[in-house]
């Protein structure tokens, strides 16, 4: 019988570095994790509430926004409404994981097997964290961005910082490439350039700007078509890129700010690709670890029922009827995959074999499983190792519901061969961002005349914008780009025009 690592609810810190040190011996030892060293931060309820407020970046910098969520969150928290979560992790090097001091010994290890071990190994080791994140860098970007934002408020006034954030958060979506090639960012040298590029690239929008026609002249000297959108780098979906490169009354200040909340918003864009396999796999980790430590005897069977009552809980999915379903929760669905993997692997059916010939009865299921976390995301995860084993026990099927059609809703998609397919191929589609997210870009500039800046979006399959929301986000594009802009609806299959929007910009230019 092995010594138990504690008793009761009761932890220090000597508990927690003795929790840490247990766990990462069964994490790599048993589990084969490779992640990055960890840093280990107890936190109090408000400085958790702050931590949410400012999208999971303890190290943010200042904005109104982030205090209004704080204040609807305090709020529901204080009356009851919500709960808050054991643990807030970073994508750093170190590691940081901010933990509850309200937390028992129990959560304490819960939270340390989940976000220290778990999270950090995904982080480290999927390609899409390997290709679009500095890990190593983005604290000193963090604490950069903090103090640039800093500065400027008091160089320029809060207000207009303000204004500035405000447009670059409304257009943060649009604002990451999606695609690799690009030298891989290196944040930590970021400052030190800050002041170089500025000039660099005042020198070169201005030498594009310096071609546009005014007065008599105007007529005499329009740049062709081909021509203009090469000095423009156009087509271009990185609407934050766009501007910060070629909005012509930009002040290199706000050029400065747009980097930033872009360089966040790259930070982020794996994390939404990854959601399902990020939480699976952190769950699954910390199920082993805690499993085996129950099994060593470092947990007493009071501590484990306390711990299986929260992992109950954060892998629960409400049926489709129940007034708390929103969809898969992506706890219980990456839990359930990786466990099925497990299972494919150690214990495979005939099914599994002629599904997953590969991987069926290999034997090694944590050789696999950490393959799988390396190089898969959410859509590709979902439409490669979902087994129709999973989905009898998930009881899913696909419903076909289109508007056009009158004959109403159809059941599309059984359990049989052909249906399986159907199932997995649709449930793909909820996660893949090529599908989901609209594909809007930037198709021209009209140099010639009023200088409107002109974006399309190419509709897939009827998903039109909400037309509140575009014009709202569209103004704000307006206001940075200080000219009219204009986006065209099309319809991707027809090539038809569904619906267009023009916007002016709230601060009018001076006449050229």
């Amino acid at each position: 019988m092995s010594e138990l690592l504690f008793e009761g609810a009761d932890w220090n810190f000597a508990t927690l570095q003795r929790i840490h040190d247990v766990c990462e011996g069964i994490a790599r030892g048993e589990l084969g994790l490779d992640t990055y060293p960890n840093q280990i931060e107890v936190i109090t309820a408000e400085q958790m509430l702050d931590a949410y407020s400012s999208v999971g970046m303890p190290l943010f910098y200042k904005h109104w926004s982030f205090g209004k969520h704080f204040a609807f969150h305090e709020a529901s928290y204080r009356k009851g409404l919500m709960g808050l979560a054991y643990e807030i992790v970073i994508n750093s090097s170190p590691c940081i994981s901010y933990l509850m001091e309200e937390n028992t010994a129990t959560m304490q290890t819960l939270v340390i097997a989940h976000a220290a071990f778990g999270h950090n190994h995904f982080f480290k080791n999927n390609y899409l964290f390997k290709q679009w994140t500095d890990a190593d860098g983005i604290l000193d970007y963090l604490e950069f961005a903090r103090g640039y934002v800093a500065q400027c408020e008091e160089r320029h006034g809060r207000l207009a910082v303000e204004h500035t954030l405000d447009a670059a958060h409304a257009l943060m979506s649009h604002g990451v490439d999606r695609y690799p090639g690009k030298k891989k960012l290196d944040l930590r040298d970021e400052e030190t350039r800050a002041g170089k590029r500025r000039l660099y690239e005042e020198a070169a929008f201005n030498d594009l700007w310096r071609t546009v026609p005014s007065g008599p002249a105007k007529t005499k000297a329009v740049l062709n078509v081909e021509r203009r959108r090469a000095l423009l780098g156009l087509p271009q979906e990185n609407l934050l890129y766009f501007l910060e490169k070629t909005a012509p009354r930009l002040a290199p200040w706000q050029r400065e700010l747009l980097r930033i909340v872009r360089h966040i918003a790259q930070y982020f864009y794996p994390q939404g690709q990854t959601k399902v396999m990020n939480e699976g796999t952190a769950t699954y980790v910390h199920y082993r670890i805690m499993s085996r430590l129950h099994q060593d005897g470092r947990l007493t069977d009071g501590n484990f029922l306390e711990f299986l009552q929260s992992h109950t809980n954060v892998v629960f999915q409400p049926e489709f009827d129940d007034p708390r379903f929103s969809g898969f929760n992506p706890y219980a669905l990456g839990f359930a995959m990786m466990q099925d993997i497990a299972r494919i692997v150690t214990q495979p059916t005939d099914e599994d074999r002629e599904w997953f010939p590969e991987i069926a009865g290999t034997g090694d299921a944590m050789a696999v499983l950490r393959d799988v976390w390396a190089n898969y995301r959410d859509e590709s995860f979902v439409s490669q190792f979902m087994s129709p084993h999973l989905m009898r026990q998930l009881r899913l099927f696909h419903l076909h519901d289109d508007p056009a059609e009158r004959a109403g809703i159809r059941v599309d998609a059984i359990h049989d061969e052909r249906g399986y397919r159907r199932i997995r191929r649709e449930l793909s589609k909820q996660y893949d961002v090529g599908y989901i997210d609209p594909n809007i870009e930037v198709i021209d500039v009209d140099l010639a005349g009023d200088r409107r800046l002109m974006l399309r979006h190419t509709v897939v399959k009827g998903a039109q914008l909400n037309e509140t929301d575009t014009k709202r986000v569209l103004q704000h594009l307006a206001d940075l780009w200080t000219y009219d802009v204009s986006l065209t609806e099309v319809d991707a299959a027809t090539d038809k025009v569904l619906k267009e929007y023009v916007l002016n910009p709230r601060i009018q230019p001076a006449a050229a």
